[in-house]
């Protein structure tokens, strides 16, 4: 398709996504998937100013680098310079630009070299910058290119006047643990198959961050990796700062004992246990464990302390794990589908449960789900694509649990 017309399409597409929005972060994220896509471009981001700190910080973005995390002085590189000044810029030649900082993508693993950045502008003042990396062909951005962009932007910024988005970007948060440059690979008869290829993330202090992705994507692998079940082939893993990457048999052991709580979606508990007797078979692990009484009680199963698994149904089995992992005090729990083999009503009530694990424990809880609808009450929400993190969103308004629907 000539660039005409591909352009006209994505112009299109772009403005049936901002002009007909229900949800505005939806539209956003979805025009910038349009843009990098129409461009063929490895990555793009949507920044938004915080006016009381003057500082930049990722929407949402696309591409194999975290920059979840990263704010930017108002000003500073290509990106601060655009808000500030309210003019595009197109970037050549990363290495010898100026204006250009390092410090977004090229610190996440990914080398900068061209760069499109245009300002959000919705004619009162600039509140942000759209910014797409690299040709994934290797080529140099064009002025109808550089063109296409301005027009996304300048739709985006009169839907954000339209619709009152206010973005509260707060301090930046601890992160709990790190993959940097982690790739998997596991042999197959006489085949090596690469499950991960290079992921790069961050995962917070006391957020609820959602993992999506296809079947066989990697996702799994993933967690599994940050919760010591499985073993990076490559690259590193930090808990709290300290190389995780290749743990002693004694270190692994203490960390999944103390550390990280696990919700399965096929609930393991022992079916010659009681529900309170399951939750203390795993409080005797630890040190210093929450009362299991209180852990069942959390849950809302304090009826059911003597029923066996056999005696309950699945979302009541569900919310026994989840005591189990509670019970530890862990600052880490990680959910692989636990609300998949549930009906609507009972998986909302499991995800209240871990709602207000979040919310009043300070734990961070990491889940894997096939639902995009769960993602709506993430506090982020990273795409696995083929092995890579495809894109990372922040929900700068997380619906509750009660307010899901499918």
């Amino acid at each position: 398709m000539p660039d005409e017309k591909r352009f006209t399409k994505a112009t299109w597409q772009i403005m049936e996504q901002l002009l007909e929005v229900d949800n505005l972060e939806d539209a956003l994220s979805g025009s910038l998937e349009t843009i990098v896509k129409t461009l063929g471009s490895e990555a793009g981001a949507i920044w938004i100013l915080d006016k009381e700190t003057d500082r930049l910080s990722s929407l949402f973005h696309i591409g194999p680098a975290d920059i979840s995390n990263i704010t930017i002085e108002n000003g500073i590189g290509v990106e601060g310079v655009v808000t500030r000044t309210g003019k595009s810029i197109m970037v050549t030649d990363a290495a010898t630009d100026p204006r250009f900082d390092g410090t977004v993508f090229d610190d996440s693993g990914l080398a900068t070299k061209t760069m499109i950045c245009v300002p959000l502008n919705n004619l009162h003042d600039v509140i942000g910058c759209v910014q797409i990396v690299n040709k994934k062909d290797g080529g140099l951005y064009d002025n109808d290119e550089l063109q296409l962009c301005e027009r996304m932007a300048s739709l985006a910024a009169i839907t954000i006047d339209e619709k009152g988005l206010i973005v509260e970007t707060g301090e930046k948060k601890e992160t709990l643990a790190a993959l940097c440059n982690v790739t998997k690979e596991f042999v197959s008869g006489d085949n090596v198959v690469q499950v991960l290829k290079g992921i790069n993330l961050e995962i917070y202090k006391n957020e609820f961050v959602v993992v999506l992705g296809e079947s066989g994507c990697g996702k799994s692998t993933m967690m599994n990796i940050i919760g010591g079940m499985d073993f990076l082939t490559d690259g590193t893993l930090t808990i709290e700062g300290k190389d995780f990457s290749h743990p002693s048999d004694r270190d692994l052991t203490e960390f999944r004992r103390k550390y990280v709580g696990f919700i399965f979606q096929s609930y393991n508990l022992m079916p010659n246990l009681t529900a309170l007797e399951n939750v203390q078979f795993i409080a005797e692990l630890v040190d210093d464990p929450m009362p299991p009484v209180e852990a069942i009680d959390k849950v809302g199963l304090k009826a059911k302390v003597n029923s066996y698994p056999g005696q309950m149904s699945g979302g009541q089995q569900q919310r026994v794990s989840i005591a189990r992992a509670i019970v530890k005090k862990p600052k880490l729990i990680l959910a692989d589908e636990p609300t998949a083999a549930l009906d609507y009503a009972t998986s909302i009530e499991v995800l209240k449960v871990i709602e207000d694990i979040v919310k009043n424990n300070g734990t961070t809880v990491m889940m894997v789900t096939h639902n995009p609808e769960i993602a709506k009450m993430a506090d982020r929400v990273v795409k696995v694509r083929n092995g890579r993190i495809a894109s990372i969103k922040r929900n700068m308004h997380p619906l509750r649990a009660e307010e899901l629907v499918w």
